[in-house]
């Protein structure tokens, strides 16, 4: 069972719990203050996906077997939920809508679609895995090491979340960066999963981001027949990042309609 954040509805009504599908290399506690202030009338699950935060590091990194992680999480919530992912775990959010799509009432896939991509980030985790952890007791050190490595200091602060600097024997990254390095391929790809979802189905990109292009539109509704395409203004692929409260009211409205 994959490692769960719980926001408890602040006003509980009778809406679904939303469950919250991280992207590759960040955790559930990535999502924190969006989750919370969506929590307002409903519960609201982040998820730490597979090798990723605190749940457990697994020997496969593939759609459907996090599809499958996700199944598991929504059949424990009552067995039917919203579910938002972002990036990798929107891919996993699409593969569970069109295997098991009774799972799912309404479906949030950010700033991805259901093709394989050329791009490869392995780099990042070959990064990671080389910096040096000898001694480290500050976050701060840690930036100035992965900065020989890492030039984007939004993304070094992205993954140094995924940092244990108290961790019993020292300091440890909480990422299964073997398996993700060696899994790259399927994690970029897509696994060609046919059917259909028919649900409602939002497709929220960054005005700034080339992930979603007009040419994706196609195999979006051949599979996902409802689907709707919003975009933000001025937000690139870490749209919940750039925009938060524009994503999260976007997001608001699509859940409530």
């Amino acid at each position: 069972m994959l490692a769960l954040i719980h926001h408890p509805a602040a006003t509980p009504t009778d809406a679904l719990p939303l469950v919250i599908a991280h992207g590759l290399y960040g955790t559930g506690r990535n999502w924190g203050v969006i989750a919370r202030r969506l929590a307002d009338v409903r519960d609201v699950i982040a998820v730490d996906m597979r090798n990723h935060g605190n749940s457990p590091w697994m020997p496969v990194h593939r759609y459907p077997e996090m599809a499958q992680d996700l199944a598991e999480v929504i059949r424990s919530l009552g067995g039917k939920a919203d579910l938002l992912g972002h990036s990798m775990g929107g891919k996993a959010a699409m593969q569970l809508a069109l295997t098991q799509g009774g799972l799912i009432r309404r479906l949030v896939a950010a700033d991805i679609a259901p093709v394989a991509y050329d791009h490869d980030q392995s780099r990042y985790a070959r990064a990671m895995r080389a910096l040096d952890l000898t001694g480290l007791v500050a976050r701060s050190e840690a930036d100035r090491r992965l900065a020989e490595t890492v030039d984007d200091p939004g993304l070094r602060a992205f993954f140094l979340q995924s940092l244990d600097l108290k961790a019993e024997g020292g300091p440890r990254w909480r990422l299964n960066l073997d398996v993700l390095e060696a899994e790259m391929p399927n994690i970029v790809g897509w696994p060609g999963t046919t059917g259909q979802f028919d649900g409602p189905a939002l497709f929220l990109t960054g005005g700034d981001s080339s992930y979603v292009r007009p040419e994706h539109r196609e195999p979006i509704r051949a599979l996902f027949p409802k689907a709707r395409f919003a975009r933000i203004a001025g937000a690139g692929h870490w749209l919940h990042a750039n925009k938060p409260r524009e994503f999260e009211e976007t997001v608001r409205v699509f859940l409530n309609a």
